[in-house]
């Protein structure tokens, strides 16, 4: 039996939820996974506070953020990536990983065309401001990758 191969991009570690959505999105069929973990760290903190209020989480807007920044976000992205891709693992599926430091989008094409991917499934918080324009991962990949692009909102742990 062919193995499905899907590009999975991520931002944070993959929740319990998330696991058994992407897991169990094609039935029987076995998945594998060649995970893209993007660490948001400091960029776009206009985007995430207008998001946040957006959301109504005015909260978050108006206080600092706890997400690193720098170093620490790599090093945070890292055990994100590790958990996450052993998660996948623990649900009977390959995955392997890396981290995104730079173009997601470029590296996420380049990806595809490398594992001959069936599908990208960009898997996020809301970022609504993002969204409303079409600047989101999964609208910049839709004209970039050559296959089907699911875009999936991620659990909050």
């Amino acid at each position: 039996m062919p193995v499905f191969t899907t590009v999975l991009m991520i931002e944070r570690p993959l929740a319990p939820e998330d696991v058994e959505t992407v897991t169990t999105l094609h039935g029987d069929e076995p998945v594998s996974f060649v995970v893209l973990m993007q660490p948001r760290g400091d960029q776009d903190l206009l985007l995430r506070a207008l998001d946040d209020v957006a959301l109504g989480q005015l909260d978050k807007a108006v206080h600092e953020d706890d997400e690193p920044e720098g170093e620490e976000a790599t090093t945070a992205a890292g055990r994100a990536l590790a958990h996450s891709l052993q998660s996948l693992r623990d649900a009977g599926s390959e995955a392997v990983g890396q981290i995104v430091d730079k173009h997601p989008v470029d590296l996420l094409r380049s990806v595809v065309a490398e594992t001959g991917a069936d599908e990208v499934i960009v898997l996020t918080a809301p970022h609504l401001v993002e969204e409303f324009f079409h600047r989101d991962w999964a609208s910049r990949a839709r004209h970039k990758v050559g296959v089907p692009v699911l875009k999936l909102f991620a659990h909050n742990e």
